[in-house]
């Protein structure tokens, strides 16, 4: 069983940012890594979920001050994915945190949470069942590899 920090830390910075606005993805890393079998696999959940839920707060976040951020020129969310990803919140309330995990959409509805002011106790339940569920079920699938 490996326990080399650097591949624990390069899963973490990918979930990390794929879980942020920045286009970026996780699920190669974290296969790639559980087909080696040098590491426990719950650990790489683990790992991968903790990154991926800390970019969402970093999305969270954002949507709490978004009417500062909302017209620089780095700000990597159109009004139509806004708007787009607030219609989806305004449609499922708070559950639609369950969708969170889910590519285009999932990380601006943790921006409209935000911006709708979810409670950070709330969104960290919801959006944690999300990703954990998520890790947890492609890990399930890569096992079927090994």
């Amino acid at each position: 069983m490996g326990t080399g920090t650097g591949a624990y830390a390069g899963l973490f910075l990918a979930a990390f940012l794929a879980a942020t606005l920045l286009p970026a993805q996780s699920e190669t890393a974290l296969v790639a890594l559980q087909l080696t079998n040098d590491y426990p696999v719950i650990a790489l959940v683990a790992v991968a979920s903790l990154g991926n839920v800390l970019g969402s707060v970093v999305n969270w976040l954002i949507g709490r001050g978004i009417d500062r951020f909302r017209t620089k020129r780095w700000f990597p969310l159109s009004a139509e994915r806004l708007t787009a990803a607030q219609r989806w919140y305004g449609r499922y309330g708070k559950w639609s945190l369950l969708a969170s995990w889910l590519p285009i959409i999932g990380d601006p509805i943790t921006v409209a949470a935000g911006v709708l002011r979810v409670p950070l106790p709330t969104f960290l339940v919801l959006v944690s069942t999300a990703k954990v569920g998520r890790y947890a079920a492609l890990a399930l699938a890569a096992s079927q590899w090994t």
